[in-house]
C-alpha cells in the first residue's frame, strides 16, 4: 500500500513549488493527474443544502447496491461526509467510505462497480491508494481504501465528533457556509478548503477546535 511519498506541507498536502525545482505543482495540474476522464470545472459556486432528512435513505439505497455487487469483497462500508451527520448543512452529495481488501487491485472491484452503474473518476496513487467512483442515479462519492488506512479512522472519526457536539458542528457549518458563497474553478479546490487548507487556507476542518486528535484536516473530502 502506497502513502504519499513527495514532500508534504503541515497539512498534509503538496506544496504549491518547490525552490530549485522546475516542477511547480497546481491544483489543477494535481487534478488532472488524478482524474479519470475529463476534469470538469464548475466556475461558480456551490449548493449547500440544509440538512435533508432523505439522506440516510439514499445512503442506504446505495449500501444496498454495492453489496449486491461486490458480496464478500466489501470489508466495511459506511455513510460519510456531511450528509451523514444530522443537523449539518451540506452539499447535495452522499460520500461513502468502501473498505476492500486492496484497493489498488482494480481487477478484483472496479469492474463489478462499473457493471452497477459506478464511474470510476479518482485515482490517487500517491494517497493511499484512493479510488473515488460516482454513483449511477444518486450524487454520490464513493471513496475506496484498504484496510489499516489512516484516512479511515479520521473519516469515521469527524463524522462522530460531529454528530455528538453540538458546538462544534455549527462552528463547521458557519465554515463552509462561508466557503460556498465564493467561486470556485473546480469542486475539488473548495473540498480542499473544507477538510483543513490543503490550498493555504486553515480550512473549514481546522477551525474545528475541540475535536478528536485527528491532526488539523477533517480526512473526509467533505461534502
Amino acid at each position: 500500500m502506497n502513502e504519499r511519498a513527495e514532500p508534504m506541507t503541515p497539512n498534509g498536502g503538496r506544496p504549491a513549488a518547490e525552490e530549485g525545482s522546475e516542477q511547480v505543482f497546481t491544483a489543477e495540474e494535481d487534478l488532472r493527474a488524478v482524474t479519470v476522464g475529463e476534469l470538469r470545472p464548475l466556475n461558480g459556486q456551490v449548493e449547500l443544502l440544509p440538512y435533508q432528512p432523505e439522506w440516510p435513505a439514499l445512503y442506504a439505497r446505495e449500501e444496498a447496491r454495492i453489496r449486491s455487487a461486490l458480496g464478500g469483497t466489501v470489508v466495511r462500508l459506511e455513510h460519510v461526509g456531511s450528509t451523514s451527520v444530522p443537523g449539518l448543512a451540506a452539499k447535495p452529495i452522499i460520500d461513502i467510505l468502501l473498505v476492500v481488501p486492496d484497493s489498488s487491485d482494480e481487477p478484483a472491484y472496479v469492474p463489478d462497480l462499473e457493471a452497477s452503474g459506478y464511474v470510476l473518476r479518482i485515482r490517487e496513487p500517491n494517497l493511499f491508494e484512493h479510488r473515488m467512483f460516482r454513483g449511477p442515479d444518486t450524487s454520490v462519492n464513493l471513496h475506496v481504501f484498504s484496510p489499516g488506512v489512516a484516512e479511515i479512522d479520521r473519516m469515521l472519526a469527524f463524522r462522530d465528533w460531529l454528530r455528538t457536539d453540538e458546538a462544534d458542528r455549527h462552528l463547521y457549518e458557519l465554515a463552509k457556509v462561508d466557503l460556498a458563497r465564493r467561486d470556485w474553478k473546480y469542486v475539488q479546490q473548495l473540498r480542499r478548503r473544507e477538510d483543513g487548507g490543503r490550498d493555504g487556507d486553515p480550512g473549514a476542518g481546522a477551525r474545528v477546535r475541540r475535536g478528536p486528535a485527528i491532526g488539523s484536516e477533517e480526512a473526509e473530502p467533505p461534502t
